[in-house]
């Protein structure tokens, strides 16, 4: 992992200078950026595993940025933020971010969820995996779903997400076991954060998302993958 490039963005000069240093002595290989817009020019000269972006700066925000960078790219992005408000980290899901860390934040935690991110986004882990559901394929090899002939594409964590639905589908599963699977051992309270992303796969796999077939809502429980045995997997 530690030969993982980073790109830092943030406009604080000092917390760049001081995280890039303790990043670069545990081997990672680290860039840095003061605004949106110095990112994205990085971003087309260079090739990075994973950004760290600060939500709110001058000129085009943290949000802006992300929403740009996820039209094109498939990078690792962790949000940071000193906001506490629920919706700011929800819009920050929103725009494609695949996590956030709240400054002032412990080192380790942020190395823990940079691991985490980092897992996800190197390659797919399901490369035998095709599987149809009704009018829905699901290619887990190159993260494509096409839904009567509608094409999309997963992010990195929705196919985390998605993978985890199917290997347990038709169990109840509850919303601090998912997140801990998914996310890892230090998630488990963000049920927010995790209705985020089942919306957003609902929307992409569902032929209609406000009448979920297949990824169904448990109340105060959890979440629950129905699968038919009519549905099937075969080699991709």
């Amino acid at each position: 992992m530690n030969d993982s490039r980073i790109l830092l963005v943030d406009d604080e000069i000092h917390l760049r200078h001081s995280l890039r240093s303790t990043l670069c002595a545990l081997g990672f290989i680290v860039g840095d950026a003061a605004t949106g817009e110095d990112a994205l020019e990085k971003l087309r000269k260079e090739n990075f595993d994973l950004m760290l972006l600060d939500i709110n700066m001058p000129g085009l925000s943290g949000i802006e940025t992300c929403r740009a960078i996820r039209a094109r790219s498939d990078i690792g992005i962790l949000m940071l933020t000193v906001r506490d408000r629920v919706e700011d980290k929800i819009q920050a899901l929103n725009a494609g971010a695949d996590g956030y860390v709240s400054k002032p934040f412990d080192i380790n935690e942020l190395l823990a969820r940079i691991r985490v991110t980092l897992r996800r986004t190197r390659g797919s882990l399901f490369p035998d995996s095709l599987l149809r559901l009704g009018t829905t394929e699901i290619s887990f090899w190159d993260r494509r779903v096409t839904v009567d002939g509608r094409a999309t594409r997963l992010t990195p964590t929705e196919l985390d997400l998605l993978h985890f639905f199917v290997t347990h589908a038709n169990l109840v599963l509850p919303h601090e076991k998912i997140l801990q699977a998914v996310w890892g051992p230090d998630y488990g309270d963000e049920v927010e954060y995790l209705r985020v992303f089942v919306n957003q796969l609902r929307k992409k796999i569902e032929p209609d998302p406000a009448r979920p077939r297949y990824i169904l809502t448990e109340p105060w429980l959890g979440y629950r993958f129905a699968m038919n045995p009519v549905d099937t997997r075969a080699p991709s």
